[in-house]
């Protein structure tokens, strides 16, 4: 019974979702079926987004257009969602139809999710990228799940992680990587470090466009904005201060010596920084800036979410870091506020993935599964971790913290230069000998 509750609340509560889409779509765009001609640049959550408001709904599409294809190959076959080609011809259902489509896609999810089992046993190495807390408890979560599973775990930087696992690509330690900024994850793919894997729980992802690689060697777990934390009683202490709202408020004189941030060779946090001024303000100009906050920077720090700690402790006044690790701290009493910057800060989006000749690959899968479902992304908050999620289902906890001016970040640029980009910071604005843990 539990079972089959379960998998009508899911449907139901889909349902719900589409009928608000649909009362929120254009005046008589929704009223009947119609044909539609892929153009350039299209995608179907773009789609999804211009006939019903939402990109939620590009699985009715999918799933309308396959139908079609059945009795009449005029329409396309699309075999992924993610690739759809100019010229094909789709099928955009009506009103009913669409309800209909988008219930059994959300039976068809319900069925995929791992509903664990005491009979699968083994041991599992997991290369952990979150904070320590948020590692332990979702290893705890998953043993309930699979408690004949054994969880070796061991916690990194986003930094330090990409550096193990290139240097272990010979002989792999680890069977799955869990969290930290894809870009990593891109650079990993690029030089062979990851298992492409097709998980059925990709059809979870809200948007799968973005939150997985284009082959599956990674997906997205998690959404985090990048942001700065300031100490009020330094604020207090300093009426003519105010918690900074730009970039180019981080620069000024009045900062010298009050700022912490993580350094980029060992902190994905902080690589996201430098990617997102990097595409601000362009690759020649951005070292100029560099320099300047560097004059600025009280101390580089190991760990991406260490500076607002650090910052709420009183040792210096602000911190950049993503607004989730600031909203931990200040949760846990610290004396902190977050600001945006207003002409535009990055995001992450945080990722999981099988390692490369993995010598567990088969529990592997079931992590990577199991880390695509709304029971898995749920959990962060009970952990301390706020981070939105990337499936379906499961309720923003601090919602605000994506309502920012976010940039367009190019996470396959940003992957791909991460070793050029991180390699100049660390030989021409600060080197990686002296960071504070």
């Amino acid at each position: 019974m539990k079972k089959i509750f379960g998998l009508m609340m899911v449907v139901v509560l889909l349902a719900a979702v589409l009928v608000g889409v649909v009362n929120a779509a254009p005046p008589g765009q929704m009223s009947e079926g119609q044909e539609y001609v892929v153009q350039a640049n299209d995608w179907l959550s773009k789609l999804a987004e211009k006939s019903y408001g939402d990109v939620l709904a590009w699985p009715v599409i999918w799933k309308a257009t396959n139908a079609k294809s059945e009795t009449d190959p005029s329409f396309a076959f699309i075999a992924d969602p993610d690739v759809i080609e100019v010229g094909q011809k789709l099928w955009i259902p009506g009103e009913e139809e669409a309800a209909q489509l988008l219930a059994e896609f959300a039976a068809e999810r319900a069925a995929v999710s791992p509903s664990g089992s005491a009979e699968v046993t083994g041991e599992l190495d997991l290369l952990c990228v979150v904070e320590l807390e948020w590692c332990e408890g979702m290893v705890g979560e998953f043993n309930k799940l699979y408690p004949g599973i054994v969880v070796n775990w061991v916690r990194m930087s986003s930094g330090e992680s990409l550096t193990r696992l290139r240097n272990e690509a010979s002989n792999p330690q680890f069977d799955v990587w869990w969290g930290g900024p894809v870009d990593s994850y891109i650079a990993a793919a690029q030089e062979g470090l990851l298992e492409p894997y097709d998980s059925p729980n990709a059809i979870n992802l809200r948007d799968p466009k973005l939150m997985k690689a284009p082959d599956n060697t990674w997906y997205g777990i998690y959404v985090g904005s990048l942001g700065f934390a300031t100490n009020t009683n330094y604020l207090a202490e300093h009426p003519g201060l105010s918690a900074p709202t730009s970039w180019e408020d981080l620069i000024k004189p009045e900062w010298k010596g009050q700022i912490m941030v993580a350094h980029p060779s060992s902190s994905g946090t902080s690589y996201t920084h430098l990617c997102t001024n990097i595409q601000l303000r362009g690759e020649d100009a951005v070292w100029d800036y560099e320099k300047k906050l560097a004059a600025n920077v009280l101390q580089f720090t190991k760990s991406g979410s260490a500076p607002a700690r650090f910052v709420g402790a009183g040792e210096a006044a602000v911190a950049i870091v993503f607004s989730h690790d600031a909203v931990k701290q200040i949760e846990n009493g610290l004396p902190l506020v977050v600001t945006f910057p207003s002409e535009g800060t990055g995001y992450e989006i945080g990722g999981t993935a099988i390692i490369k000749n993995a010598r567990h690959p088969d529990l592997a899968k079931l992590w990577v599964d199991w880390a695509l479902t709304p029971g898995a992304q749920k959990l962060g908050p009970k952990y301390q971790a706020y981070q939105a999620p990337t499936v379906n289902g499961v309720e923003l906890s601090h919602p605000e913290l994506l309502d920012v001016n976010l940039i367009d970040y190019d996470f396959e640029y940003c992957g791909t230069h991460k070793k050029e980009f991180v390699d100049r910071f660390t030989n021409e604005i600060a080197n990686a000998d002296n960071l504070k843990k």
